[in-house]
């Protein structure tokens, strides 16, 4: 664990330029999946206060918009280990040193499409910094999924924040400036 503070403490370059934490853009990509909005909120304050490059994570099929019936089907792909086909292109990682995935909590685990992106991106070598938002679930199973699909690459302490279109900004600035020490 050490090991992956020391390799994010070395590729972050972090300053503080009116109270926000910055790292160097070219190297930063902050990959998401969100379908209510919420994780897309947390993603967009992380680019804020990074200078990253903001990537969202679709699926060729959307899920549908009525909530039960996105969690009947999530369900069933979690529990089949279904990954959706997701819309192209990718990004080139090859570019990057920080990758940050965004993704809510479903049923306990990442996002079928978070799946299907890790499954696509060869992110060995990488430092991967988590964030995770959930409506009462926490972190359950998240972060632990992720790393385990996350071959070769170094996993960094997650944020984890309850479900809100408003993701806090300073607990979000603590977070990474704790991930820079």
């Amino acid at each position: 664990m050490k090991k992956t503070w020391l390799a994010l403490a070395g590729l972050l370059t972090l300053w503080t330029t009116g109270g926000q934490a910055q790292m160097t853009p070219s190297k930063t990509l902050i990959a998401y999946y969100s379908w209510s909005g919420n994780t897309r909120a947390v993603a967009e304050e992380i680019q804020k206060q990074t200078g990253g490059t903001l990537f969202e994570i679709q699926t060729v099929t959307p899920y549908p918009a009525a909530y039960q019936a996105t969690v009947d089907q999530a369900k069933k792909e979690i529990a089949d280990g279904y990954r959706p086909a997701l819309v192209t292109p990718l990004p080139d990682v090859t570019g990057y040193d920080v990758v940050f995935v965004g993704s809510p909590n479903w049923w306990g685990t990442i996002a079928p499409a978070v799946s299907s992106f890790l499954a696509a991106e060869n992110l060995s070598g990488k430092t991967v910094v988590p964030f995770i938002t959930h409506g009462g679930g926490y972190v359950q199973n998240t972060v632990k999924d992720l790393t385990a699909q996350c071959t070769g690459c170094q996993v960094a302490e997650a944020y984890v924040g309850y479900g809100t279109s408003s993701p806090d900004e300073k607990d979000i600035q603590e977070w990474l400036e704790k991930l820079s020490k």
